[in-house]
């Protein structure tokens, strides 16, 4: 039997992704799928799907998208879900180079490990992110922090990064976390359910 490919867009600073990333290991274990993570710089990702604009630029557009909402949000599902949560501090280095240090270690197959590392670096930690941080949590799982950091503007990791973009839009995702199942983007962490139910009953 064929096992289903979920590709995983997400956002490193992205609440609602490391949510959604603390529960995919179940949901491979009970479903059979995988899940293919995808790291992208969510606001790149937001401004090219919406022609340039993105609700968080000015003033918010609607109460979904205010700041004390959506800390509170997340750390309901936080309980919910029965994990840490921390309202992130702020980042001290280009949004892009989140996503480009996980496809730098995923040249040596440690880009979900990355990953991970980096969400609980913002989401458990609270730690201030900048480019030293990111070499340090490259250290911690036995990568090399410098040649990390001399890489994330290598070109083969910036096409890397810029493929993932390119492929979210041709998928139709439009933000952070998003999902495809069978064709179908699922957006956003309260999504998963839904996510669940069509690998459950495939058409």
């Amino acid at each position: 039997m064929t096992q289903t490919v979920v590709p995983f867009y997400f956002g490193l600073g992205s609440r609602y992704s490391y949510l959604a990333a603390s529960q995919l290991e179940r949901i491979e274990t009970e479903t059979g799928c995988r899940f293919d993570w995808l790291p992208l710089q969510s606001g790149e990702l937001i401004r090219r799907a919406n022609r340039g604009q993105s609700p968080f630029d000015g003033e918010r557009v609607s109460g979904q998208y205010d700041w004390g909402y959506r800390r509170r949000d997340a750390e309901s599902w936080a309980a919910l879900y029965g994990v840490p949560y921390r309202e992130p501090a702020e980042f001290r280095v280009d949004p892009s180079n989140l996503a480009k240090a996980c496809w730098a270690a995923g040249a040596d197959g440690k880009l979900k490990e990355m990953s991970r590392q980096i969400f609980n670096a913002v989401f458990v930690k609270g730690r201030v992110v900048c480019r030293e941080v990111l070499g340090e949590l490259a250290s911690d799982i036995g990568l090399d922090g410098s040649n990390l950091l001399a890489s994330l503007d290598a070109p083969d990791v910036v096409a890397r990064h810029d493929a993932a973009l390119d492929r979210a839009i041709e998928n139709g995702a439009f933000g952070v976390p998003s999902f495809i199942v069978a064709g179908r983007v699922y957006w956003g962490n309260d999504r998963l359910p839904l996510v669940e139910h069509a690998l459950a009953n495939p058409a």
